[in-house]
């Protein structure tokens, strides 16, 4: 049966500690059947998530301060986080409005996906060993809140970055990133569908995290998936309108030892039979992840140049 406001309210009441909320919050996800899909993958993490950002401090928490009891206002808080989670089931990172992405906060919202892209791992090790030399210029394509690009500012403080979305509500939030991470003199966000303004530039490094969720898959997302901007998600039938596009023009913007990196998720055997002839490079992840491939600029040009592409 689906909690009342009355519910919550009492709860709120008779809870004291961050313990006793902490442990409230995961038994009534596992109760109300929620999906963890966007930073967590259980219902404590997800439960302490909302309890901390109430209170605004951030996991992991230590044990020393598991039994620290709150005051109303924090109860009240963190209650409204937890009854948002279930009553709307939207994911946690809009509820805080903050994400974390390849070790950094980032701010999101409704207008963004949440970030959760295994290439923050590959961020994390200077994309070793696909890279021959430190990029000078980068470009994050399908760039959403920023997260990608940013965090590759980070990875190599000398490169140039260029975000791109055709959302200009993402480049929004975009914009706010940069902003946030002080990184404007060497991030720059612009919009574009695909390379339609991007004429005349050449990258070391093409990164994308496209739309590549097919049809049957988007009928059958989690609630959770639909509180995310459509545009980000959907690609056609098979899922790989986007990436037919991008795999066609990327050879024009790319350096002589340039890479492409992107994810297509679960529509990576759709794309092996579509394109059986390109080398793809499928990256095996540490920390969970699949259907990230890499291409080189020299490959992509074989490939036009044979008719593959």
């Amino acid at each position: 049966m689906a909690l009342s406001s009355s519910d919550f309210e009492a709860a709120r009441d008779e809870l004291l500690t961050i313990r006793d909320f902490l442990r409230w919050g995961a038994s009534e996800f596992i109760a109300a059947k929620l999906f963890y899909g966007h930073g967590t993958d259980n219902p404590w993490d997800e439960a302490e998530q909302l309890v901390l950002h109430g209170i605004n401090l951030s996991p992991p928490l230590g044990e020393e301060w598991l039994d620290a009891r709150l005051t109303l206002s924090e109860r009240k808080k963190i209650m409204g986080n937890l009854a948002r989670r279930i009553q709307e089931r939207i994911p946690a990172a809009y509820i805080t409005g903050q994400a974390w992405f390849a070790g950094l906060p980032f701010v999101v919202d409704e207008r963004v996906l949440v970030p959760r892209s295994p290439i923050g791992e590959l961020i994390q090790k200077r994309f070793e060993p696909w890279l021959i030399n430190e990029p000078a210029q980068i470009l994050d394509l399908c760039t959403g809140s920023g997260c990608i690009g940013i965090a590759c500012a980070y990875a190599f403080p000398e490169a140039y970055v260029q975000l791109s979305d055709i959302s200009f509500d993402a480049l929004a939030v975009a914009e706010e990133n940069i902003q946030q991470h002080g990184v404007g003199d060497r991030v720059f966000a612009m919009q574009s569908d695909l390379f339609e303004n991007l004429q005349g530039q050449v990258f070391d490094l093409i990164l994308s995290n496209p739309p590549y969720v097919d049809a049957e898959d988007m009928a059958s997302l989690p609630q959770e998936y639909h509180a995310e901007p459509e545009l980000g998600l959907a690609s056609g039938s098979d899922g790989l309108d986007f990436t037919r596009r991008l795999l066609a023009e990327a050879a024009d913007y790319l350096s002589d030892q340039g890479v492409l990196l992107v994810e297509v998720g679960n529509s990576w055997p759709a794309l092996e039979a579509a394109y059986p002839a390109l080398p793809f490079t499928w990256i095996e992840f540490e920390r969970g992840g699949h259907g990230v491939f890499v291409l080189q600029a020299e490959d992509l040009r074989a490939a036009r140049a044979s008719g593959i592409l």
